[in-house]
């Protein structure tokens, strides 16, 4: 094999690994996110899949899908809580969830909620 065909194939592997990584770090990141979403009680009110008392997880991904603000106003509502995007039923505020905790829910509901799928 010439130095362009073993350097490709360095390249390839190198590739490889960081996709399996990042996989392995997201799904992890999902988990944790649903169990925060539990400890939370916010699936007394979500589901991934279905409304209950306010939206599927599925249905805000969706609707959040194309706006590149998506995130800031989720994380906002996440921590102050109130009511007009779904109807007139107030979402209570979480203000007690640390940043990182807001991002990491906020991340997981605009994929869908896929560790619960």
């Amino acid at each position: 094999m010439n130095f362009f065909g073993q350097q490709l194939k360095y390249f390839l592997l190198a590739t490889l690994l960081s996709l399996y990584s990042f996989n392995v770090q997201a799904a992890a990141d999902d988990v944790k996110a649903a169990a925060l979403a539990k400890q939370n009680a916010c699936l007394g009110c979500h589901a991934v899949d279905k409304k209950i008392v306010g939206p599927s997880f599925q249905a805000v991904a969706k609707k959040y899908a194309t706006d590149p603000t998506a995130s800031t106003f989720l994380k906002n509502k996440i921590l102050k809580g109130g009511s007009g995007s779904w109807g007139v039923v107030p979402m209570p505020a979480n203000a007690k969830l640390s940043d990182a905790d807001v991002s990491l829910l906020t991340t997981w509901i605009l994929r869908g909620a896929p560790a619960t799928n």
